[in-house]
């Protein structure tokens, strides 16, 4: 059974507006209680939480921005995308809205590497990160099997492919790393496009896949932050995607210890929209066992 999800008119109505560096960062909240910063994937937005945002809002306090050149947030056509910035953008925005105890991360593709470098800077004593949850993306790039489409992004002719990207190209890329029996509708499909469109954002995807070959460079630190670093992290990965599916749970268990993992099978890259049931299910499951944790530690 699917969860109720929130209309993208609707989501889009609730959204407001801070300022980073001069770019405009269209974010959410909703709830009370402990934070929980929600990062979202390439290429879409923080709609993709829509299924998410009302039953966990019932327990925390949610946090979500569309990151820059994302959904409906700034995309300057000449930026240098970084990882590395949208983590400060993370913590700009929390800052705007005086958020200054541990924070929950729930992450997915693209935002777990942005929750990586959160955790590593928890590590450095510039966060601080209650948990971390990270849905399929690619935490070890020796696992991340781009598409065909990503692949040419990236390339030289990465300018021209954004320029013929359309709706029928993220259609078809969609279809395949969706599961079998949980392709989108064409009422997400149309969503998806029209937050990836807005402020011309076919001529910056180019530059968003750049990630990347960030990724490449800065997997050392991070891999060594979730080895190293005591906070508690979880997995919840859609095992049919081709791109982060079971395979990459697989090195997950190699390289972490005591490895906390759950897969979903039958389910692809985005388990948010597939089988937003079963990721509330873990993800309580998950929060109540570092509640349970943080008891016993304060007796």
């Amino acid at each position: 059974m699917m969860l109720p999800g929130i209309a993208l008119d609707e989501w889009r109505e609730r959204g407001q507006t801070f300022a980073f560096q001069g770019h405009a960062i269209r974010y959410w909240t909703a709830g009370e209680g402990a934070p929980l910063l929600l990062i979202h994937g390439f290429p879409t937005a923080s709609w993709d939480w829509h299924y998410l945002w009302a039953p966990l809002a019932t327990r925390y306090r949610l946090i979500a921005c569309d990151m820059l050149g994302f959904g409906d947030s700034a995309k300057p056509r000449d930026h240098e995308y970084r990882l590395i910035e949208q983590a400060d953008i993370q913590q700009a925005l929390l800052r705007h809205l005086g958020i200054g105890e541990p924070v929950h991360v729930l992450a997915h593709d693209y935002g777990d590497s942005v929750a990586q470098e959160l955790l590593a800077r928890h590590g450095e004593g510039r966060f601080v990160m209650a948990s971390g949850v990270f849905l399929n993306g690619g935490l070890f790039p020796e696992t991340h099997h781009p598409v065909l489409a990503q692949k040419l992004l990236l390339s030289p002719l990465g300018a021209l492919m954004g320029r013929l990207f359309g709706r029928r190209q993220l259609a078809v890329n969609f279809a395949k790393i969706f599961g079998p029996a949980t392709q989108p509708s064409a009422t997400e499909l149309d969503a998806f496009w029209s937050l990836l469109e807005t402020n011309d954002g076919a001529a910056v995807i180019h530059r968003l896949i750049r990630y990347m070959p960030e990724r490449r460079e800065q997997r050392e630190r991070w891999v060594t932050a979730m080895q190293a670093i005591q906070v508690p992290l979880r997995v919840i990965d859609g095992a049919f995607d081709p791109i982060s599916g079971a395979h990459m749970v697989a090195r997950y268990r190699e390289l972490i210890a005591d490895a906390d993992t759950v897969l979903l099978d039958n389910i692809g890259h985005y388990p948010q929209v597939e089988a937003p049931q079963a990721v509330l299910k873990h993800y309580l499951e998950f929060r109540a066992r570092v509640a349970k944790r943080e008891a016993v530690i304060d007796l």
